[in-house]
């Protein structure tokens, strides 16, 4: 049985939906935050680089997994993570493109980092995957929790994107908690993992952010200072729950209840028919419904 085959088997989808990045698409695409606009962008940098690591880790712990549901789950997750990094690298793509080619000197450091990365023991890569999705848990809380005041007159094509992402980083937000649990097990790697992992990705989106308010000539306004930090404390009081519950010793990501948007999202798409156009939530209207059938552009 393939990949293919396994994540057939899985209850998680992989969604190959066809976001578009035209060069219409603002950089600053939250009408009037720059700041956190470009945080948002910073993580999406670092997106082509730490997902490939994950697909690589959890493929090299497939064998190892006795429990075909598990190894289900696992392709399944390698299948989403394949398809969030390929739609990330267009949306970099365009960033570089319309006024950033800085960045592409961070993205070598990036790929240099996770190339280093790779040599570690396989112990220690899942125990980073691990930690890495226990912070996506409370991003997600954040970023879909809060979306109307996040994305309210945002761009809907990049404000959709980043919200798929989120809904299906709950969708799999056990697997490779599991995979390192059914493989290694171990309280103190899987928290060295978390903030290994956790420090990782906010340094390099920090890398990006800073780069792009530094090409903007916003870098060294007192104003759009002050503006990042508060959307900074803003993430770190929304994501830093998550975290200390994730370097419990207990620590399970079932506990973490899944938002109700999400899952509407998920039932929703099942049902649609129009598979191959992307669902844009109406960043104009207060209650940003959950966007299918009707809701298809700004």
């Amino acid at each position: 049985m393939d990949n293919t085959d396994l994540a057939a088997s899985s209850s998680i989808v992989a969604r190959r939906i066809p976001f578009e990045f035209p060069d219409d698409i603002a950089p600053h695409w939250i009408p009037g935050e720059p700041e956190l606009s470009h945080m948002m962008n910073g993580a999406s940098l670092t997106m082509p680089y730490l997902e490939p690591f994950l697909i690589r880790t959890i493929r090299e712990a497939l064998p190892l997994l006795a429990d075909a549901k598990l190894r289900a789950d696992a392709a399944a997750f390698m299948a989403q993570e394949g398809q969030h990094y390929r739609a990330h690298r267009r949306f970099n793509d365009l960033l570089k493109r319309k006024a950033y080619p800085e960045l592409a000197r961070i993205e070598a450091a990036m790929d240099a980092s996770y190339v280093q990365l790779g040599k570690l023991p396989l112990a220690r890569r899942l125990a980073y995957a691990a930690g890495f999705e226990s912070m996506t848990i409370g991003l997600t809380e954040w970023i879909v929790g809060k979306r109307r005041e996040l994305f309210a007159g945002a761009d809907s094509r990049v404000a959709s994107f980043v919200l798929w992402h989120m809904v299906e980083e709950a969708e799999h937000k056990t697997v490779a908690f599991d995979v390192y649990q059914a493989t290694q097990g171990g309280y103190l790697l899987r928290a060295i993992g978390v903030l290994h992992a956790s420090i990782d990705v906010i340094r390099f989106s920090m890398l990006g952010y800073k780069q792009m308010l530094l090409t903007d000539g916003l870098w060294v306004k007192p104003r759009s200072r002050l503006r990042l930090a508060y959307q900074l404390a803003r993430f770190l009081w929304n994501v830093t729950p998550s975290l200390l519950r994730a370097l419990l010793p207990g620590h399970n990501p079932r506990r973490q209840p899944d938002n109700a948007w999400s899952l509407e999202w998920i039932r929703r798409h099942a049902e649609q028919a129009d598979a191959d156009k992307a669902p844009l939530v109406d960043t104009n209207n207060a209650e940003m419904p959950v966007p299918f059938p009707a809701i298809r552009t700004i």
